[in-house]
C-alpha cells in the first residue's frame, strides 16, 4: 500500500489523475488496450477533471463503472449513468463503455456486465471510500464472500445520508432504497486499485480505514490487502489521523 497526501482536492487530483495515466499507457504499451474502473460521487470530480486531460489514448481503454441505483431513470441528476457520460465519456472517445443500468430486466443487465468485465483484467479501478467505509454501494456489514461480479444491495441510512448531503437528493427517503453494486471481490480482482479520498467529511473514513484490521463492517479495510493499492487523501480527509 502507498499513500499520498496533496494539500488539497485539486492537487490530489491531478496526482492520481497521471497516476492513472501512467498505468493505461503502460497497459496500451503491452498488450494494446487498457480498461479501467471509474467511481462517482462529488469526491471524484477532480480526478476526473484531470484524467480527461491526461494524454491517453482513450480509443484504446474500455470504461466500467462500479454501480447504480436500481429503478432511477437517467435522466434524473443523481444517475450515475447520467454523471458519468457528463464528466468523462462525453470528453474522451473510448474504445468502449460499459454502464451499469438499473432499469428494466435488471438481472439481465448485470449478466451481460459480468460476461463483458471478466473478458479481460481491470487494468486499473479508482476506487472511492464512503462516509460510512463502503466501496462501490457494499454498505457495512458488506459482503466479502460472494464471488458474484455485480449485486444488488441494500442502502444503509448513513450511505443514504451521504447522498443526501452531497447534494443528489433532496431528503433521505428520496434515495432509492437499493442499488446494482460492483462486488467487493470483483473490485479486489483489478490490477491495480487507486482510491482519492478528499474532504473533511471522509476524515473518520479515512481514519477508520487505515486504523482498523480487515473487516466488513469498514468495506475499504479490505483494499489493505489488494497487493497493489494507493490511497491519495488531502489535508482534511487526513486530519483525523495521528
Amino acid at each position: 500500500m502507498e499513500m499520498f497526501c496533496l494539500k488539497n482536492p485539486t492537487e490530489l487530483g491531478k496526482k492520481a489523475a497521471a497516476h492513472t495515466a501512467k498505468l493505461l499507457n503502460k497497459a496500451i504499451s503491452e498488450k494494446g488496450f487498457a480498461r479501467i474502473v471509474l467511481s462517482t460521487g462529488a469526491s471524484q470530480f477532480d480526478t476526473i477533471k484531470a484524467l480527461i486531460l491526461e494524454d491517453v489514448d482513450w480509443s484504446k481503454v474500455e470504461m466500467f463503472h462500479l454501480d447504480e441505483y436500481v429503478d432511477l431513470p437517467e435522466s434524473h441528476p443523481a444517475s450515475f449513468r447520467k454523471y458519468l457520460k457528463e464528466r468523462f465519456v462525453q470528453h474522451v472517445n473510448l474504445k468502449k463503455a460499459w454502464f451499469v443500468n438499473g432499469e428494466g430486466d435488471v438481472q439481465e443487465n448485470i449478466n451481460e456486465l459480468t460476461q463483458a468485465i471478466r473478458k479481460e483484467p481491470i487494468d486499473v479501478a479508482l476506487i472511492g471510500i464512503g462516509e460510512n467505509g463502503h466501496i462501490a454501494f457494499n454498505d457495512p456489514p458488506a459482503d466479502f464472500d460472494t464471488k458474484a461480479a455485480y449485486i444488488i444491495v441494500n442502502l444503509d441510512d448513513n450511505c443514504k445520508k451521504q447522498q443526501v448531503g452531497e447534494g443528489w437528493f433532496p431528503t433521505v427517503d428520496d434515495v432509492p432504497k437499493q442499488a446494482i453494486s460492483m462486488s467487493v471481490y470483483q473490485i479486489m480482482q483489478s490490477k491495480v486499485i487507486i482510491s482519492c479520498v478528499p474532504y473533511k467529511v471522509k476524515a473518520k473514513a479515512v481514519k477508520d480505514t487505515l486504523e482498523n484490521d480487515t473487516t466488513n463492517l469498514i468495506p475499504a479495510t479490505i483494499l489493505k490487502t489488494h497487493p497493489d493499492f494507493s490511497l491519495y487523501i488531502d489535508e482534511d480527509s487526513a486530519s483525523l489521523l495521528k
